[in-house]
């Protein structure tokens, strides 16, 4: 098996979402090994775009920030070969825009990430009706199991387009449990146990919710519900903020450390 069925043997996982460069290059490297070894069981290592479009206030201020200090995609990848030199042994899916990842060039990209030691993409604006020429230079990379192409889906997919994309779908399905933007929130949506549901019909893959979750205890809910628990805004945010950023990540990872239930 590879690190990501290996990472789904027991669930839920938790997945935090971090972006390089913030608040600099270096520390965010430090934190995202923090992050991975203090109880993320997978990352989404975050590529910075200039109009990030899926994301709210606070992960748009991070990766603004990533690239007013010029953190390149060249830079994220050596990040993930840093991480892999210091025996972080977990996922590292790769979360970016499109249009950074297309002017690097896609074979050159799908080949740099697998190298680095990549497990995968998660392209926001990249739909699967759009997504041929991406996945064409995924196979046109030599690789023992091809990188995955995480897909995601929404409420508001309807069941006819859900079906079809899950079908297809590799990895696992990232589940997008509110419609708008990135951002930590007060209580969680209603109907998410019917949405997971409606998309296990389809799929036998790992269903992983993110969007919105924003305490340990929306954290530990979500997770009786589905495969993975992905908590973005909160996770840049309350790193983001500190004095000791590294120490918090620490901190922020084992307080989400998810409680395991039986192999999905």
């Amino acid at each position: 098996m590879n690190r990501l069925q290996t990472a789904f043997q027991t669930t839920p996982i938790f997945m935090p979402y971090y972006p390089v460069g913030y608040p600099n290059l270096a520390t965010s490297v430090d934190v995202l090994e923090a992050l991975a070894k203090n109880g993320a069981d997978l990352i989404e290592v975050g590529l910075s775009f200039s109009d990030p479009l899926a994301d709210g206030p606070v992960i748009q201020k991070a990766t603004q920030t990533a690239l007013e200090q010029g953190v390149t995609t060249r830079d994220v990848l050596a990040a993930i070969t840093e991480l892999r030199r210091r025996r972080v042994e977990i996922p590292l899916i790769l979360m970016g825009y499109y249009n950074p990842i297309f002017a690097y060039g896609l074979e050159r990209f799908v080949h740099d990430a697998a190298t680095a030691g990549a497990d995968g993409f998660i392209i926001p604006d990249l739909p699967p009706e759009e997504s041929e020429e991406f996945i064409e230079a995924i196979g046109k990379t030599p690789l023992p199991t091809p990188l995955p192409l995480i897909t995601m889906l929404a409420p508001t997919t309807s069941g006819e387009r859900m079906e079809q994309i899950a079908r297809h779908a590799q990895g696992f399905i990232y589940l997008v449990s509110v419609t708008g933007i990135t951002g930590e929130r007060k209580e969680m949506t209603t109907g998410l146990p019917e949405l997971i549901q409606r998309v296990r019909q389809y799929t036998n893959l790992p269903v992983c919710v993110g969007f919105g979750i924003s305490t340990p205890s929306q954290a530990a809910a979500v997770g009786q519900l589905a495969d993975g628990v992905i908590v973005g805004s909160a996770c840049v945010r309350e790193i983001g903020e500190s004095k000791n950023p590294v120490e918090t990540a620490t901190q922020f990872a084992r307080k989400y450390k998810m409680q395991r239930k039986s192999p999905w």
